[in-house]
């Protein structure tokens, strides 16, 4: 569990994202655009930036990192589905793929796309 930081009240929901890929700043970019009843803070882990324990910038700019309301940080598949149930029109698909086996099959894509991001920052760059 990672401790929350003053700034930040409990019931805040803090995505970390990398800020120098153009595929993700389009992806957070479509969620900032999304009412939430939850208070967001985004967080860009390209620039200097304090971190939460058990989070360091390279583990932040491979895999896609979010702190639930309750302190806790998620990665991954995982992380995704507790943004989503944040917007009411992606609630049902943040509470499906957070149950087994969807989670593990929406994991297991997260794990497969992951080699191919680079290719897309490199094309969506040109």
């Amino acid at each position: 569990m990672s401790p929350m930081s003053p700034a930040e009240p409990a019931s805040a929901v803090t995505v970390y994202f990398d800020g120098s890929c153009p595929l993700c700043r389009r992806e957070i970019a479509l969620y900032q655009s999304l009412p939430s009843k939850q208070t967001l803070h985004w967080v860009d882990v390209s620039g200097p930036t304090s971190l939460p324990s058990g989070l360091t910038c390279e583990l932040a700019m491979r895999r896609f990192h979010v702190r639930d309301a309750k302190g806790q940080l998620h990665s991954g598949a995982r992380a995704f589905s507790v943004l989503w149930r944040c917007f009411s029109g992606w609630r049902v698909l943040g509470w499906l793929t957070a149950v087994p086996p969807v989670s593990w099959f929406a994991e297991a894509a997260y794990r497969l796309f992951l080699p191919v991001r680079p290719r897309l920052q490199a094309w969506l760059r040109s």
